[in-house]
């Protein structure tokens, strides 16, 4: 009798959202190492809350600044440093920005690229709630800042799927944050920067219906990082081997790793 090879662990091959469903990403969701880092800590950390529990109303100011501040957070880091010009300049910063955005738009749909690492998530998040959640009620308020904080995290990178997903929302909501977020993604990057909440974007000017703004984008799919830019700053095509050009899907790259200047 012939034995039956085990199934492989899901997170061994990888997985695109565009050929998956909604019942797919779930499972591949919670099963991902990064969400169960997420939800250890916001466990964890509403554990030190109840051994030193901050009054409600502070519990409740803490949680309530996390949310509202949240936003804006990750619309600064995705404008002025996801899409900035000067990390690929870097040489040791190179990499972290190919493998946190750079990547992501070359190909949008692999879930694995999507979701971002513990090392680039984290110290934003950790600085964003404790300070304040100290602030407001001690190490209790902290400690309900950063579970708020992780959890919304958690909330944030399932709504990324969501847009990447092959898979129309019945939510007018959820509908008209897809289709704005694909617009950044497959039209014009310098504009939609926020993930769930486009208040920001209204506000700095970078909101667009895609109607409003007809031509694509030449550096939609390399965020600038062009075969001229990958001449003087090579780190990053060195990574990528290459640069890549056109639509993500059709993976043509065009320029192998520029060559190095003799010594």
């Amino acid at each position: 009798m012939k034995a039956v090879p085990e199934a492989a662990p899901i997170w061994s091959r990888s997985h695109y959202l565009n050929k998956m469903t909604l019942r797919e990403l779930v499972v591949a969701y919670f099963q991902y190492y990064t969400i169960r880092t997420y939800l250890v800590i916001a466990a964890l950390a509403l554990g030190v809350a109840l051994w030193s529990p901050p009054t409600l109303l502070q519990a409740a100011g803490a949680a309530t600044f996390v949310m509202l501040v949240y936003p804006l957070v990750w619309y600064v880091l995705h404008r002025w440093v996801l899409h900035s010009q000067w990390m690929w300049k870097v040489p040791f910063l190179a990499s972290t920005w190919k493998r946190i955005h750079y990547d992501h738009h070359q190909d949008p749909n692999h879930l694995e690229i999507l979701f971002g690492s513990l090392a680039s998530e984290l110290p934003p998040v950790f600085l964003m709630t404790l300070p304040v959640g100290y602030a407001i009620g001690g190490v209790g308020g902290a400690a309900v800042a950063l579970a708020t904080g992780v959890l919304t995290t958690c909330f944030y990178e399932f709504c990324h799927c969501i847009q990447h997903l092959s898979y129309k929302p019945k939510n007018k909501w959820l509908v008209a944050m897809k289709a704005r977020h694909m617009a950044h993604h497959f039209h014009d990057e310098s504009g939609n920067y926020g993930i769930t909440n486009f208040a920001w974007d209204r506000l700095f000017g970078t909101f667009y219906e895609r109607i409003e703004r007809p031509v694509r984008s030449a550096t939609v799919f390399n965020l600038g990082y062009t075969e001229d830019v990958a001449a003087q700053y090579p780190w990053v095509a060195r990574l990528s081997g290459g640069v890549a050009s056109g639509h993500p899907r059709q993976r043509d790259r065009t320029v192998k790793e520029p060559e190095r200047k003799a010594a």
